[in-house]
């Protein structure tokens, strides 16, 4: 194995390739596999880039023979959530199907040391806030039930041939690199603060609210929203954990921190100087009033901290959609 080398699955995309920064900014050399049906080859900045689809067994046999990886990052998978109730045919065939047979590359290559992905969704409707990783694992759509289905595999192959994982649950993930150098670009978009952020760029024609009438401080929907390389940083010190013979575990990463939808409009309006217009709709079926992490277990387990607050996340998104030119 090479001890520095880390294989970095969807490392092409928003999550994974801040992660691949902070890998090389501690002394890691990236691998990342992607298939760049959402990632973006230009991101991949800080070590070799190798197409491949984690559902194509040989191709992932061939990467990790070549490089002979110490650990797993996993981040490939299909995430929208709308997307995953009309289609989710696809969300099981690349979400699980494709991280079984990635599992099975791991094993017979030898990999002990595997990160996740997961999210919060795998725990459904909150039953009681800040929601801690002892919280009832119940989604209630496609995409949180293959996270959580695979959450379970994870389980399974530790069982029966050593496997370590850390299974990283995200809130909100949001903001960019502050140097500019790569931000959040999906496409579609869906997600509220680029949304926000396109709106007061005039790139779009407003923002629509979904639902007024949460038993919430104003009425709207409350998110946790984490900065995107404090969730690369905790991806690091996971890795670190297993590398240093930890054990599998599964952690929150979330600031604690709730914030409305009318807040966030807020601190988009205050850091643009930009007004824009705004829809009020319904609510949209399957939305939480509130989701917030209990992150204690981060800190304790990882000595993780998240570093940025939600006016420094709108920033660094900002600066990022506004130089990026639409992309």
């Amino acid at each position: 194995m090479n001890e520095k080398t880390i294989l970095v699955v969807g490392g092409a995309g928003y999550i994974g390739s801040h992660t691949c920064l902070e890998l090389a900014r501690q002394g890691f050399t990236p691998v990342v596999f992607d298939n760049l049906s959402n990632g973006h080859q230009e991101f991949v900045k800080w070590g070799p880039f190798e197409p491949g689809d984690i559902r194509d067994r040989d191709r992932l046999d061939d990467v990790l023979a070549r490089y002979r990886p110490a650990a797993i990052l996993h981040f490939a998978a299909l995430i929208e959530v709308g997307q995953s109730v009309r289609e989710p045919a696809a969300f099981y065939d690349n979400n699980v199907v494709g991280t079984l047979t990635l599992l099975a590359a791991a094993r017979q290559a030898g990999v002990k040391a595997f990160v996740f992905s997961s999210t919060c969704a795998t725990y459904g409707l909150p039953q009681q806030l800040p929601m801690g990783e002892a919280h009832p694992q119940a989604p209630i759509n496609p995409y949180g039930r293959t996270k959580w289905i695979v959450e379970q595999a994870l389980g399974d192959f530790g069982l029966d041939d050593g496997l370590r994982s850390v299974i990283l649950r995200y809130f909100n993930a949001a903001g960019a690199d502050p140097e500019g150098r790569i931000g959040e670009w999906h496409t579609p978009e869906t997600h509220a603060i680029p949304l926000a952020i396109e709106a007061a760029l005039g790139r779009r024609d407003g923002f629509t609210v979904f639902g007024t009438d949460y038993d919430t401080r104003d009425g709207t929907c409350v998110r946790d929203y984490v900065h995107v390389l404090d969730l690369a940083d905790a991806h690091v010190r996971a890795l670190q954990h297993l590398l240093s013979g930890g054990q599998s575990t599964a952690v929150n990463l979330g600031t604690g921190t709730g914030t409305t939808v009318r807040e966030l409009l807020d601190a988009v309006r205050q850091v643009s100087g930009r007004t824009f217009k705004v829809t009020l709709s319904s609510r949209r079926e399957g939305d939480s009033p509130t989701l917030v992490a209990d992150n204690r277990k981060a800190l304790d387990l990882l000595g993780w901290q998240p570093r940025y607050d939600l006016r420094q996340i709108v920033e660094t998104a900002w600066n990022w959609h506004k130089a990026s030119n639409g992309h």
